[in-house]
């Protein structure tokens, strides 16, 4: 009986002690927490925030959706090998990295253990690790065929809505079945 009351005892004990350590270290985080946003408020009431009168950023973002938001829109796509060689595509609006979706790429479910965010399938009903962002996709500027290009490792690509003048895009290999004399100036 003594045996049984002395494991009782400890193991309340064991309990208790795990409890106080657990409060301590909660109360700890907490005092730490509290610490740094009374730091980041003081700072703040000393030092708000600005407030710009014009956006370059936004002006930017506005100028882009002007250029690309047009129907037939071609870009001039120059690739750059690790020689240092160029390339170039002429497409018919932007190359699309291949990790694009148009639908959600994942989806919030309850589970016992709380929220989850879980891998939706892409349009072609597979699953993508999100390793396709460096493989770019997209269409020929006259004859609509598919293409698709890689970027990373020693090699990178510059796009345009001009075919380029200067000496290094002028001498570009052309890559694609368009080629920049084959189109008109974009507008």
């Amino acid at each position: 009986m003594h045996r049984i009351a002395r494991a009782a005892a400890a193991a309340f004990s064991a309990l208790a002690l795990g409890l106080g350590l657990a409060a301590c270290s909660d109360s700890s985080q907490d005092r730490e927490t509290k610490a740094k946003q009374d730091g980041y408020n003081h700072l703040v009431a000393q030092q708000p925030a600005g407030h710009m009168e014009y956006s370059p950023t936004r002006e930017a973002i506005n100028q882009w959706v002007k250029t690309w938001g047009k129907r037939g829109k071609l870009s001039y796509v120059y690739i750059q090998n690790a020689k240092g060689e160029y390339g170039y595509f002429v497409m018919k609006g932007l190359p699309v990295p291949r990790c694009k979706m148009l639908t959600p790429t994942e989806r919030l479910e309850d589970t016992n253990e709380g929220k989850a965010v879980l891998p939706q399938p892409g349009m072609d009903g597979t699953y993508s690790t999100g390793s396709t962002c460096n493989a770019y996709y997209g269409f020929d500027a006259t004859t609509g065929v598919y293409m698709e290009f890689t970027v990373g490792t020693n090699q990178s690509f510059f796009l345009f809505d001009q075919p380029m003048t200067m000496p290094e895009y002028v001498g570009a290999t052309q890559l694609g079945p368009t080629s920049v004399k084959d189109v008109p100036k974009n507008p």
